[in-house]
């Protein structure tokens, strides 16, 4: 399946995502991962937490991710196109291998791939490393498996 680079547009996204991961670091602290933000909204809850107020800005940044699409559509009148794969099994394999990542891991893509790399962590940077190298194999035999390994 072809996708559309769109160099400015992806400019301007990437943009967006260093200043707002920046501003939610300046304001509160912590990394903008999603892992971990989500973290804070389910128990148990961190004795370290700031409590209430962490999962106010937690619920607040998980809900601005929610309400992006529908703000897109409002904007732009269409929806954001998106491809999602109708098989169940896959679907939970990859669910599972995602969880396993970010635990394994200790932190998810964006909070590695934008913000540790921002910061200049070594461990960001090997992570980051490792599943770009990832994604890209997936890409590789899932688009041109046959191809390239001789099915």
């Amino acid at each position: 399946m072809p996708t559309e680079f769109t160099p400015f547009l992806s400019l301007i996204g990437g943009i967006m995502i260093g200043v707002s991961a920046m501003w939610f670091f300046l304001a509160t602290g912590r990394i903008a991962g999603i892992s971990g933000v989500l973290s804070r909204l389910l128990p148990p809850f961190d004795s370290a937490d700031k409590g209430s107020q962490s999962r106010i800005i937690s619920l607040a940044f998980v809900g601005g991710l929610l309400l992006a699409a529908p703000f897109s559509a409002l904007v732009t009148g269409s929806w954001p196109a998106q491809t999602v794969s109708q098989n169940t099994p896959l679907l939970a394999v990859a669910g599972l291998l995602v969880g396993f990542g970010s635990v394994y891991g200790n932190g998810c893509t964006s909070g590695h791939g934008v913000c540790g790399l921002g910061r200049l962590s070594q461990r960001s940077l090997v992570g980051t490393v490792m599943f770009m190298a990832t994604a890209f194999l997936t890409v590789l035999i899932v688009r041109h498996g046959a191809t390239v390994f001789g099915g």
